[in-house]
This record gives C-alpha cells, structure tokens and sequence, in this order.
C-alpha cells in the first residue's frame, strides 16, 4: 500500500505526459523554473524568460517548430463580475499567447479554444475556461458559452471550455480558470517593453526537426537579438569604447538557448518535489522488504511445521515440482490478497499526502485513485514478492528428506530453515534501523525548519491580497486608496502593526532590476537584485531589524527624494 501510494505520486507528478496529442514533440525555450528574475543574472547565461518582441522574433523566424507559444509563468488573480450577480468572485486566470492551445492541439470541451486572431488591441476580448471550473462553478451550464462577464473590469465572452483533463502547461495546485489573450494583460506595458522578461515560450517541433541544430539555430537568434538591440541603445561614446563593446560582446557569447523537452509541461512541481519523492520511494521499499522478510520467515515456520505432511506426500511419489507449486501458490495468492488490500491503503495514503503537500490548495489535478499503470504497477508488485519470497520456503520444504522426517528425525529440515531464517531477521533488524534513522534525521529537519530564523517574524502576522485595480481603481485614485488603508488598518482590534507591500516574503515571486553602483563599473555578470515596494512601518510589522540607517516610513510620499532600504547580503 505504501508503495503504490508513492507510485501513485511518482506517476501523476514525475512520469504523466500533458494530456495533449504527441506529447514528445513539444520542446521548451529553457532548462529551469526561475521564474521572475531576468534571464541575464542566470549563472551560465542560460535564457529561460523572454520578452514578447523576442519571442515574437523567434516565432517568426523558426520555421523548425510548427507553432511557438508563449504564457506567462505565474497564475494571475482576476476579478469576475458574472451577470446578474452584483457581487465579485476571485478567479485565477493565465495569459497566454493566442496560438497556445493550437501549438498543445487539443480540441474545445465545448464552444471554441482561442485563436491567433484573438491575440490582438483589436479583437474583442475572449476567454477561455477551464472545464473542473466550469463545473464546479458555473454547475456544467452551456448557456455560459458565448455569454459575457466582466473580467478586471472589461466585459468578455466566454469562447469555450477546455477538455475535462487538461490544468494548463504546468502541473501545479489551484491551475488557471480562465485563459486570456497575451493582449489582455492589465500590465501591458510589460508586453511592449522589449526589455523586460516575462514569458515562457514551448513549442511543437517538426518531425524532421534535429532538436541540437534546433537549439544552436535559437542560440543564435537569441545573441543577435541581444546584440542588435543593445548595441542601438549605445552613445556614440559607448560605441567607440574598443575595452567596452569587447566587454559586451563577451557578455552576448555566454547567453545560449537550452532547448528541453516538455512532454510533460514547465516542470515546476516535478523540480520541488523530486527529492522528497525520491526519499518516500527509498523508504518505503525498505518497509517493503522488512514486510516482505517477516512474511518469508513466517512461511519457513509454517513450513517447518507442515514437514510431516510434506514428508508424507513425497514418500507417497508426489513430485517436488508439485510440492513446489503448491507452496508457491499459497504465497502468491497471499501477495496478491495483501496488494488488493494495499490498494485502499495507496488510495487513503495518496489522499493524506495530497493534503499536506498542498494545504489550502481548492483543487488538486492529481488523481488519487490507481490509474491503470499504477494498478499494474501493484500486481507486478505483489506478484513478485510472492513468487521472490515465496520460493525459499517452498525450496527448502521440497528438499527434505521424507525418510528422516517419518522417522522422527527433521533435523536437517529445523537446519535448513534456520539458516534462511536467521539472514531474514538480520535483515529485518538492519531495515529497522535504517528506517528509525531516516524517521529521526528527517523529524530534526522539520524541527529546523519550524524554527528557522528568515530575517523576519512569522508568529500572529497575517496576509491579506488585494486587487484594486481589478476592482475599477484607476491610477491616480491608487494612492489615496493606500493612505486610507494605512491609517484604517491600524484601527482594527487586534492589530498591533500594518504596513503594504508589493510582494509577502516568501510569495513565490519578485520583482528585479540590473543595479549599477555610482563609482563603479557595470557587473560582469549583469546582477539584478530583487526588490520590493514597500509602504511605511513595514519593517516594523514583519519584525525586520534594522541594523544601520533609517527605514521606510511616512517622509517617503511621491514627490520625496528616492530611497531604498538594503540588506546586509547586498552591502557586503
């Protein structure tokens, strides 16, 4: 039971291609999941985010893929106003580029999936929603297909609905209700400014394609874009700075493209829990086999009380090929009760990790129930560990003399099991203690973690995501919307300290931005740090010290002199 629920795992989140036509042909522009610091800093120079205009560059001139798409790596908030309903519903949504589904070449659930032509200032917004949302929220209702919402506060027809199995190119908890147009993304801005990284792109290759050439080809394209567009931003100075453009052009020569395959998507969740997988599979192998010892040691003891009846069946003329059989079949038919029994406990254990990998997760597109690969997975399992264990004992009540044993003797037979007997409660002992071992170093290290010191208090502080823009806030109403916040929040009972923020610690995301330092020259290594916007007593809520200067606080309103908070890793 313990290994097929962990098989169960290993299948749905390692193994499990996308639910899309010719899943081996799909290839992503990039070999890690970064996400949200520009690809310059990667050490290496490995590209793995890409600008729109890049990406549109790539599109157009990479013939060895029949379609290039590109989304972005995270799953936005959106603010869904359904008609006749006065109040907003949270939704999740990704954006996408209008040949997203065609390049996966899956076929609409119902109504339509969106087109290249949707990707544009001029079409009318469309969406695109996710079947499991579609019946559990809109209760499976066809009218819903072409009908309008209000999405971030622009009204939007729904296009269709996704096949029942497919969450999106990433495998993750709570995937995206709703897809919507590259061209709808609030921050559009990001879409228009070559430089800045956002999107992930995939593609299908051809089947004629090398993917190696595919990938030199993309290395590139890739440096003669940096290149070109570098080098138009340059001062005539720059330009003629011989030290400066060698500099530069040492910098192009390391980026590269790494071309991976992605039959199975953006492996985000596959990289997180790879080595947690791997350590559930070692573990419960070795509980396996000290099952397994036990139940063989148990039969030799059967067998060594059942020897008179053996003894008497050979004397009889029964051939040792049917003693052997016999014995054989009474321990597969108990592997394979015991795997049939397992099954309920795989399916009860698979829930229960579920619910702890993913505490607070709506939905999870992870099937705890044995899918066919993992139910023959269980009986090749039981059918082994019979047969595997199974053969001892039944070898050793076959090879007994039934002349000593009639006679009264058997010592030969008591031998015999023992020495079997003895190497199997060895190894049970030793299994044991590898397993209480494991079991205690991994306890410390969740009690490490527990209390680990982050650079901030974690104890009776709350989070609390807001949208206002999704909610009609125009730009210039943002700032008197956040002094209001700021001197309300305070007011509320309980609450010792409040302060905003643009990213929680530990979000999961973060903004960047290459640095340059006044009275040194640009880093060799394009470093962009991560940073944050912060609003005043933010240190003093999320129990940050500080160590030299000022913090943040209320002198710094819009129109003040521009300042900035580092810490001790960045000074240093």
């Amino acid at each position: 039971g313990a290994n097929t629920a962990i098989f169960t795992l290993v299948y749905a989140v390692m193994l499990k291609p996308l639910p899309v036509p010719n899943p081996a042909q799909l290839y992503r522009l990039g070999d890690n999941n970064n996400c949200c610091v520009m690809t310059g800093t990667q050490d290496g120079g490995s590209f793995v985010l890409y600008s729109y205009a890049l990406y549109e560059d790539l599109r157009d001139h990479t013939p060895e893929f029949t379609q290039l798409a590109a989304f972005e790596p995270h799953v936005s908030d959106l603010s869904v106003r359904r008609a006749g309903k006065p109040a907003v519903e949270p939704y999740r949504g990704e954006y996408v580029s209008g040949n997203y589904f065609t390049m996966f070449d899956i076929p609409a659930f119902a109504g339509r999936l969106l087109a290249p032509s949707d990707d544009s200032p001029a079409a009318p917004p469309v969406a695109v929603m996710n079947y499991h949302s579609w019946q559990e929220h809109f209760g499976s209702d066809p009218s819903v297909i072409g009908s309008t919402v209000n999405i971030n506060g622009f009204a939007c027809t729904i296009a269709g609905v996704t096949a029942p199995r497919f969450y999106g190119d990433t495998l993750r908890s709570d995937p995206p209700d709703f897809w919507l147009p590259l061209v709808a993304e609030p921050e559009r801005w990001r879409m228009e400014n070559p430089k800045v990284e956002s999107l992930y792109p995939i593609g299908r290759l051809r089947r004629d394609a090398n993917p190696a050439q595919v990938q030199a080809k993309l290395t590139g394209e890739v440096q003669q874009w940096l290149w070109a567009t570098g080098y138009s931003e340059a001062t005539p100075e720059q330009r003629n700075d011989k030290a400066l453009v060698e500099k530069y052009r040492q910098e192009i020569s390391r980026q590269h493209v790494h071309l991976t395959p992605a039959g199975r998507g953006v492996e985000q969740l596959q990289t997180d829990y790879a080595i947690g997988l791997q350590l559930l599979v070692t573990l419960s192998g070795l509980l396996l086999l000290m099952a397994c010892a036990n139940i063989a040691t148990l039969l030799l003891a059967r067998g060594s009380a059942n020897r008179l009846q053996v003894a008497v069946r050979l004397a009889l003329g029964a051939p040792r090929r049917r003693v052997i059989q016999q014995m054989l079949i009474e321990s597969v038919l108990l592997a394979l009760a015991g795997g049939v029994a397992g099954l309920y406990v795989a399916y009860s254990g698979t829930r229960a990790i579920l619910l702890l990998a993913f505490r607070g997760a709506h939905f999870i597109p992870i099937d705890a129930q044995p899918a066919l690969t993992v139910l023959g997975f269980a009986l090749l399992l039981s059918l082994a560990t019979g047969i595997v264990f199974g053969i001892a004992p039944a070898w050793m009540a076959s090879r007994s003399d039934p002349a000593d044993t009639l006679r009264g003797a058997g010592r030969s037979t008591r031998d015999r099991s023992s020495v079997l007997q003895k190497p199997l409660v060895i190894a049970q002992v030793a299994f044991s203690i590898v397993l209480l071992i494991g079991a205690g170093l991994l306890t410390q290290s969740l009690r490490n973690l527990e209390h680990q010191d982050f650079g901030f208090v974690t104890e009776s502080r709350l989070i609390v995501s807001i949208a206002p823009s999704l909610s009609g806030y125009t730009a210039d109403r943002l700032p008197g919307f956040y002094q209001r916040l700021e001197e309300v929040l305070p007011r509320i009972p309980g609450v010792l300290s409040a302060s905003l923020s643009w990213y929680s610690p530990f979000g999961g995301n973060n903004a960047n931005e290459r640095v340059y330092i006044e009275g040194k020259p640009p880093d060799d290594h394009w470093r962009a740090p991560s940073w944050d916007r912060v609003g005043p007593q933010y240190f003093e809520t999320i129990g940050t010290r500080l160590l030299q200067g000022r913090v943040i606080d209320e002198r710094d309103r819009p129109g003040a002199a521009n300042v900035a908070v580092i810490n001790e890793t960045f000074a240093q």
